[in-house]
């Protein structure tokens, strides 16, 4: 059975306004996610941020991305883009090119490495989702889904 955030959090006196226990809840629940996925993130080496930076340059193929695209695409933005990617490339798990017509413009690939990472955890990652959201019907996902869609476009 779900419990309630007040009980979770042991809080004794109403929330403020249903939006604030809405907000709080957000929260809560994108604590215990990012948790866990940082969990099973942690035995190979990887960050969350650094997975999301692997499978936005996976999905990019041969062509890669510079640093603002893949700053774009990140899930939760990071405030030196630059530094992760240094630190990925330091891991072997990245690969970058300066341009030769316009020098400023740098390429960032996935190497055969951080491909072969992102494999090993393939797996794992799908199975800890479906631990984590498998007790929601196809429904009940959809719905959620627009819900989140909705206050972020707000």
């Amino acid at each position: 059975m779900a419990t309630q955030l007040k009980d979770e959090i042991r809080q004794t006196k109403p929330f403020g306004s249903l939006e604030q226990e809405a907000h709080l809840s957000i929260e809560r629940t994108a604590a215990v996610l990012s948790h866990a996925m940082a969990e099973a993130l942690k035995e190979q080496g990887v960050t969350s941020t650094q997975y999301n930076v692997l499978r936005i340059l996976r999905g990019a193929g041969d062509e890669g991305l510079c640093r603002g695209e893949v700053r774009d695409r990140l899930v939760s933005q990071v405030p030196d883009v630059t530094r992760l990617l240094d630190r990925l490339e330091a891991a072997g798990l990245v690969e970058r090119e300066r341009g030769t017509d316009d020098r400023r413009y740098v390429t960032t690939r996935i190497t055969a490495g951080g491909q072969a990472l992102l494999e090993r955890l393939d797996a794992p990652v799908e199975a800890l989702h479906r631990d984590l959201l498998g007790h929601l019907d196809d429904g009940e996902l959809r719905t959620l889904i627009a819900l989140l869609a909705k206050v972020r476009a707000r």
